[in-house]
């Protein structure tokens, strides 16, 4: 029976997750592509699911989408174990988890096991974040042991195998990015060899600009330099929306604007999978935003979910995972952002 493995490299991971305010030392320049500017989202107050049926069309999240990053609730699996959080997250309407390391610190607990307390209790894995690289030819990345990532990720019959890092393996420099693109597309093709999909979730820094070609962004070159068919994004749109507060200005203070959500309709089928977390606008915050329970900020989640459903495919194909990096109480923050994101109807009022 395989024994699920922690990832070396998620330690690095996670704390950048912690550091909101990390700066990422990159020159600013223009979008390459159509830009429109829109810094605050408005958000939508929190509606009860009894009077969310009272809106004029069916939910924004379809049936079997709503997921959560495990990584959110990390303190109650430590506490209470995987059993009792994935019966109160089936309790609250969700259909799916991410991992982010397949024991959050609980132990031995194995792949099999895993697979059977979410089948036990109606979920379905959704995806995992892995790392990337390590200098230990022995850590658990991409990098170092695909086949077990792979193995591990097919075990638990996942459809999407990630990674939260960046493409910074060989600096902020385009050619540094074209490199970590050509190692993306291979374990992209390993993926797609075993059924499933390669992706890649941002930070704030993705967006940054390269510090040989202050003319461009460096998320476009990862998506120019990736094949479309092999390598996937997950947007973490809180993420997103920080990289436009930090990153929508040049050096010069002259405007350089972008709107998230154009990059998703531009190519709809790169994005499987959304991190939905919530921010509440603050200019004294070094990232504009502050951190909080999805349908407690200020991003317009109700017109975000609209426009991508209306794409091709667009109920169908993407999925809708909550997260919050630092909650007060994981369990209430799961149980809140459920409901809210439950409660939006479309054509009513979210």
């Amino acid at each position: 029976m395989k024994r699920a493995q922690e990832h070396p490299e998620l330690a690095e991971t996670l704390r950048r997750r912690r550091f909101l305010g990390v700066a990422a030392g990159a020159t600013a320049a223009t979008l390459v592509g159509t830009a429109t500017a829109t810094a605050a989202q408005t958000g939508t107050s929190a509606q009860s699911d009894t009077s969310a049926q009272k809106g004029r069309g069916g939910p924004l999240v379809p049936r079997g989408h709503l997921g959560i990053q495990l990584y959110t609730l990390r303190d109650q699996v430590q506490s209470i174990g995987f059993a009792q959080v994935f019966k109160e997250l089936a309790r609250y309407g969700y259909d799916q988890v991410e991992f982010a390391g397949y024991t959050q610190g609980t132990g031995d607990i194995t792949l099999k096991q895993l697979t059977r307390l979410m089948r036990d209790h109606g979920l379905r894995g959704i995806g995992s974040h892995v790392g990337y690289y390590s200098d230990d030819p022995k850590a658990y990345s991409f990098a170092t042991n695909l086949t077990q990532v792979l193995d591990d990720a097919e075990a638990l019959g996942l459809p999407h195998v990630g990674t939260a890092s960046g493409p910074w393996r060989y600096g902020s420099t385009v050619d540094g990015w074209k490199r970590c693109a050509e190692e993306f597309n291979t374990y992209g093709a390993a993926a797609k060899a075993r059924g499933m999909k390669f992706y890649q979730h941002n930070h704030a820094e993705e967006f940054s600009f390269a510090t040989d070609r202050p003319d461009v962004r460096l998320y476009d070159v990862l998506l120019a330099e990736t094949d479309p068919e092999l390598v996937h994004l997950e947007m973490d749109i809180y993420w997103a929306y920080v990289a436009q507060y930090r990153f929508g200005k040049k050096v010069d203070g002259s405007p350089a604007p972008f709107e998230p959500l154009d990059y998703v309709l531009r190519a709809p089928h790169r994005y499987p999978l959304f991190h939905v977390k919530d921010g509440e606008h603050d200019e004294t915050a070094t990232d504009g935003y502050r951190m909080v329970d999805v349908g407690d900020g200020d991003i317009d989640y109700r017109r975000f979910l609209t426009a991508v459903g209306r794409t091709h495919g667009g109920r169908r194909d993407h999925h809708w995972i909550v997260e919050h990096d630092q909650p007060a109480d994981s369990l209430t923050t799961a149980r809140r952002s459920a409901r809210y994101l439950r409660s939006l109807r479309c054509g009513g009022r979210g």
